[in-house]
């Protein structure tokens, strides 16, 4: 039990570290990413190439989709814009994933204390950097602390019982997926965790590739939460990145399969199996899709507007 509760720290700390990584990021680049969104969205393919760079930069597709809606209620942004940014950033934030499959265990402590002189700095872009990276710290720390606490959270019996449950439904790993990342409200932080049951041999690849199918969709519910009570277009691009992380998991859910070969044979670490497969599905999904963006947003405009 003492296990399974310091287990749930390690996720705070986790999500904590990355809320202050986006923001440290934030800072720096504010200013920059309005205008790159404003400015340089006007075809899909330009959509994508700024939803990559900025995810990339910002460390998540859900701050870049919430100021993309923001963006679209103040009519800066039309709905169809968004169609090529969303793409991007379900294709960026896999780069967050990869990063987190970095052993940097010895540099924990030595960034954390430069990141905290960095804070005291009175130069806000000293700031910035501070607070980046002691979120580079907590997330890599609570990596450590999933790794070695799955260890023990696996033998215990409920625990083990669900997990055995999970390796026989695959349909229900993706709901798992979907719901623990609806509640963590962090994709990144759902692979996070189950990195560190894979390294534990937890959980079998497919399983958790499954899992993190259903947290692209999970994801989608902080970018929802801010279209509520937004204009029409906002609404509808937060109806976009929905359906478009369903019509992805729809797409690829008979073939888990070959994913979990494909992992295997691109990397020896379990963990990098699974971060290289989430690569895989955001870039083909996206590249499916990206030729139909006009017709994918005449569809949206169908289904949810009703003034159209």
């Amino acid at each position: 039990m003492t296990s399974l509760l310091i287990f749930i720290i390690m996720i705070a700390v986790f999500i904590f570290g990355m809320t202050l990584l986006r923001k440290g990021l934030f800072y720096l680049s504010a200013d920059s990413t309005k205008r790159w969104l404003t400015k340089f969205t006007n075809t899909p393919l330009k959509g994508m190439m700024v939803g990559i760079i900025l995810t990339a930069i910002m460390q998540s597709s859900s701050a870049v989709m919430i100021i993309t809606i923001g963006l679209v209620a103040v009519h800066l942004l039309t709905f169809r814009q968004t169609i090529g940014i969303i793409l991007g950033t379900n294709i960026g934030t896999t780069i967050t994933t990869e990063l987190i499959t970095f052993d940097i265990e010895s540099f924990i402590l030595p960034i954390a204390i430069i990141g905290m002189l960095c804070a005291f700095i009175r130069r806000r872009s000293f700031q910035s950097i501070g607070i980046g990276l002691m979120g580079i710290a907590c997330v890599f720390a609570a990596m450590r602390g999933f790794e070695h606490l799955a260890f023990t959270i696996k033998e215990t019996p409920w625990v083990k019982d669900f997990l055995i449950t999970l390796d026989q439904s695959l349909l229900l790993a993706v709901i798992t997926g979907i719901v623990l990342t609806a509640i963590i409200q962090s994709s990144t932080a759902t692979t996070g965790i189950l990195m560190g049951f894979l390294t534990a041999g937890g959980m079998d690849l497919s399983t958790a590739i499954a899992i993190m199918l259903g947290s692209n969709i999970g994801t989608c519910a902080d970018a929802y939460l801010a279209s509520i009570g937004g204009r029409r277009e906002a609404k509808l691009t937060a109806y976009a990145h929905i359906w478009l992380n369903i019509i992805g998991v729809l797409l690829f859910y008979p073939f888990i399969e070959l994913l979990t070969n494909f992992g295997i044979g691109s990397a020896d670490q379990i963990d990098r199996q699974l971060a290289h497969v989430g690569v895989l599905f955001n870039v083909i999904t996206s590249l499916l899709v990206l030729p139909f963006a006009k017709p994918f947003s005449d569809l949206i405009i169908r289904l949810h507007d009703r003034k159209k």
